[in-house]
């Protein structure tokens, strides 16, 4: 299946909206300029393993020999999840749990990694021992990942929260009850943060707030006695829960009712744990778009040589330009750094969404 005249494409970690649709872009502008993909299945894995799957093949025309895709690419950019399949691979840790991948690479013209932080620091290992070209494209529904404003799969995951805040505020309103909703994001608020603000929200606990399980259950108890005291009329609290938070949830919510017990003893405190409900659904309209742009600049990048390098959505100055003015190519070095420092707190955007959610707090639960 593979030659020079091939780019090996694999996705990898936790599946995200839209990574199908960077699959078919991808396809499809190799296809456009005479090169053939090859999707990895499985991952490093499939790497690891040489399991891969033709994505396009050469048709002759009047004009002479084409490449074109498979007929079933066209389809699968309204898909969730990925159609090559993701796995984590622990051999990948070490340079010789990769030595097959790298003398495997040796027969495409590059790779393209689809995936979050753990698959680009698998890509960023593979560029320093392979021959050819090995390119990423951040997708994560955490949006945790360096230099990339968005990562494939944040929108639709967003909509996704969006979407059951919803129905759980329409019982919570017929009950006069407080809900508190955990939703995914490891170790990054930003789900959370963002949800906070579109639902609307009485309170957001997020990890970066840095606050002690005290703290937090003090946040919770003080966001549903204002919204329920006299004179009020609410009729419904609801408090986002990010999954890096330390409290568990039904923990959290049990803490807060022994806390109202004495002064809002009808009020029910239910726990929602959003979990993979997250990850899944067909990509959005915006999830789509980056996965085609990201896609574009992936294909040039390998077929100009580019290696060790993220293509990234409006991500900060520095980046090398591409031709699409909201996407550059960064060192996979600096987005694994960038990406650290957003987890630790240490990056200048953490501390700015935590300054802009203190400056909200007081709003969201008017």
């Amino acid at each position: 299946m593979g030659d020079h005249r091939t780019i090996a494409v694999l996705t990898s970690g936790g599946d995200a909206p839209g990574m199908n649709a960077a699959i078919r872009a991808i396809t499809k502008v190799a296809a456009s300029r005479g090169v053939h993909v090859a999707g990895v299945v499985g991952g490093y894995t499939g790497l690891l393993e040489g399991t891969t799957r033709a994505l396009t093949h050469e048709v002759t025309t009047a004009s002479g020999k084409m490449v074109v895709p498979e007929p079933e690419v066209d389809a699968i950019a309204a898909l969730g999840g990925t159609v090559l399949g993701s796995a984590r691979e622990l051999r990948f840790l070490t340079a010789a749990g990769r030595a097959p991948a790298v003398a495997a690479l040796a027969k495409f013209a590059g790779l393209v990694v689809i995936g979050g932080n753990g698959s680009l620091a698998g890509a960023h290992a593979l560029a320093g021992e392979c021959s050819v070209p090995v390119v990423g494209i951040p997708a994560s529904i955490d949006n945790d990942v360096g230099c990339s404003s968005s990562a494939i799969g944040v929108d639709t995951a967003l909509n996704t929260i969006v979407d059951a805040c919803d129905k759980i505020c329409d019982t919570a309103r017929a009950h006069r009850r407080a809900f508190v909703v955990e939703v995914m994001g490891r170790e990054c608020g930003y789900l959370a943060m963002a949800g906070a603000i579109a639902v609307g929200a009485d309170a957001v606990l997020f990890r970066e707030q840095g606050r002690t399980e005290e703290a937090i259950v003090d946040a919770a108890v003080q966001a549903i006695r204002r919204a329920f005291e006299q004179g009020r009329g609410k009729q419904r609290v609801l408090i986002l829960k990010a999954e890096g938070v330390s409290v568990p949830c039904t923990r959290l919510v049990r803490l807060v009712e022994e806390r109202l017990l004495s002064d809002l003893p009808g009020v029910d405190v239910r726990a929602t744990v959003l979990g993979h409900l997250v990850r899944g659904g067909n990509p959005s309209f915006q999830d789509r778009m980056i996965a085609g742009r990201l896609g574009l600049a992936a294909v040039a990048a390998v077929l100009e040589g580019a290696s060790d390098v993220m293509v990234g959505w409006q991500g900060p100055a520095g980046g090398v330009p591409t031709g699409d003015p909201a996407v550059a190519r960064f060192a996979l070095e600096l987005v694994l750094r960038e990406s650290a420092a957003l987890v630790d707190g240490t990056s200048a955007v953490t501390r700015r969404r935590v300054q802009m959610m203190e400056l909200v707090e007081g709003v969201l639960g008017l």
